[in-house]
């Protein structure tokens, strides 16, 4: 009776341990507030690896199921990522959930060489028309909002002579990244190939590391680089008008 009552009390005392409940970590995330100061986990070569490690204390991380096990074991207090990415996440994942309010919003747009202007420019006049035109919307609303969207690609513009090569990282989904098909798609891609179809040039793609985009583009290896651009950049290489908007979003345990 005595082993049986001193089993009981231990369960209890564990029970009660801050930070656990039953055994595993709770969550003590719960706005976009609370994140500062924190152990914060985000996928390498993400956009959100710059803003995490600003908040508080980076844990990197190679693939999302590797972040997902580490934010449900407690060695992240919680996670960053766009916000498309973490919907679809925790759509599928158990014990996890995205807070109802994005933690940074931002637009997207072009690196172009600093001396070529008339590309800068001739990207601009494109995006225009495609805003114009819906097909940016169109594409926005596909791949963030699950919304059907077929792009029609021009039957009215003359091919010209010329390709434009696109930086872009593999595995920043859904922006570029591996299909199922073995080719490389996603947002920016689709976006891409209706600039070089408004223009009638071809397109080429070129995998880069995200922290080597804008070099990238600097030293000529690429004409285009396309995503979150942080402020500093303009200083190496011009940047378009926006083409879309993307936010980020922050996942916690349940």
């Amino acid at each position: 009776m005595i082993y049986k009552k001193l089993l009981m009390l231990f369960a209890a005392v564990i029970l009660v341990i801050p930070g656990c409940r039953g055994g595993r970590p709770v969550n003590e995330v719960f706005t976009a507030d609370d994140v500062p100061g924190k152990t914060i986990g985000a996928i390498y070569g993400s956009p959100s690896l710059r803003l995490a490690d600003e908040l508080g204390d980076l844990v990197v991380f190679q693939s999302r199921a590797d972040m997902l096990e580490g934010l449900r074991d407690g060695v992240v207090d919680c996670v960053i990522m766009e916000s498309a990415d973490a919907a679809e996440l925790a759509g599928v994942a158990s014990g996890v959930r995205v807070l109802p309010d994005s933690i940074l919003e931002y637009d997207l747009r072009y690196a172009v060489a600093k001396e070529n202007n008339e590309l800068l420019q001739t990207l601009n006049d494109a995006l225009e028309a495609l805003h114009a035109n819906g097909v940016l919307k169109g594409l926005q609303d596909r791949y963030f909002s699950n919304r059907n969207y077929t792009y029609s690609p021009p039957t009215d513009v003359p091919q010209r002579p010329g390709t434009l090569i696109l930086a872009v990282p593999p595995n920043v989904f859904p922006y570029s990244y591996w299909t199922e098909y073995g080719e490389i798609g996603g947002f920016n891609i689709e976006v891409t190939r209706a600039v070089c179809d408004y223009l009638g040039v071809e397109m080429e793609i070129i995998e880069i590391d995200a922290g080597q985009l804008v070099t990238a583009v600097w030293f000529g290896t690429a004409d285009l680089a396309l995503g979150w651009l942080p402020d500093d950049v303009d200083g190496q290489v011009s940047i378009s008008e926006p083409y879309a908007y993307a936010y980020h979003s922050i996942i916690v345990r349940r």
